[in-house]
């Protein structure tokens, strides 16, 4: 099983397919799952000849702590990219076009403003219903999500994470809690199996990570050309406080709302999301 060590011991799972001399597409998944939330994509790239690299962040998936099992430390957007970095490096990518969803995109805005632009190794990036650039309600941000829905979810999450993550794969992350929803349970399943296989740990200190991190300087750091993606029926993130706003933030940046479209979207309408992605890292 591919891993790098980080420098606190930290072991980060990885995969690395395709061609070597081939341009890298990174993909950053979502909480609480892992880089197999990507599979669909990266297949598709991988068709398309591209090198196509995504790690488990750390507590999450198969990453672990060395000996010592599940990681206990650095549940936040600082290590996260730091750990995306130190794959980055190790792995030499250069020219590489950064893919985040959800949290993932919290972590590509602050590895591409910390790390990434300043080495160099950036080409382009996508921010995929993401978190940026701060999620909680605060008197800056009035159209933010209040605090009491963080805390029921850390609630949930201690209570039975089990049933808590049941609920939230079979209802508002793929929209089938709508009417005229087609619920498919593999999804759902992959969705819980990919939840249960990280740290509870992880997984609780995590969403203040993604919910009370302001990230407004890392998007205004981004100059890569960029792509936002967003359904403007997604139930996690409210688009009105986060793709709209990256828009704003971000100086090269392409917008595109889906009508309709949930949260989890690259696996509902993985063949759109697909080419739209295919032809802005082919401009």
């Amino acid at each position: 099983m591919p891993t790098i060590q980080i420098k606190d011991g930290t072991e980060i799972f990885y995969k690395d397919w395709g061609p070597k001399d081939a341009q890298p597409i990174v993909f950053h998944h979502g909480w609480p799952l892992s880089s197999d939330d990507w599979d669909n994509q990266m297949l598709f790239f991988l068709a398309n000849g591209y090198r196509v690299v995504a790690h488990d962040r750390r507590g999450h998936g198969r990453s672990t702590h060395g000996d010592a099992g599940q990681v206990d430390t650095g549940h936040d957007m600082t290590h996260y990219a730091s750990d995306a970095s130190a794959l980055v490096e190790y792995l030499d990518l250069k020219n590489a076009v950064h893919i985040g969803h959800s949290t993932g995109g919290g972590e590509v805005a602050r590895y591409v403003a910390l790390y990434g632009e300043p080495q160099g190794r950036v080409a382009k990036v996508v921010l995929l219903a993401s978190v940026p650039p701060l999620m909680l309600k605060t008197e800056t941000n009035p159209g933010g999500t209040p605090i009491e829905v963080f805390d029921g979810f850390r609630k949930a999450l201690a209570a039975n994470r089990a049933q808590f993550y049941l609920d939230v794969a079979s209802g508002p992350f793929y929209g089938y809690n709508r009417p005229g929803a087609q619920p498919l349970q593999g999804v759902i399943r992959n969705w819980w199996r990919q939840g249960m296989m990280g740290s509870a740990l992880a997984h609780y200190e995590g969403i203040k990570a993604f919910s009370e991190v302001d990230q407004t300087d890392d998007l205004k750091a981004i100059t890569v050309p960029t792509l936002v993606m967003q359904g403007d029926d997604d139930q996690v993130v409210p688009y009105k406080d986060a793709s709209l706003l990256q828009a704003k933030l971000v100086k090269n940046c392409t917008l595109k709302i889906y009508p309709g479209y949930p949260h989890g979207l690259m696996t509902t309408h993985a063949d759109v999301i697909n080419a739209d992605l295919l032809a802005f890292i082919r401009s």
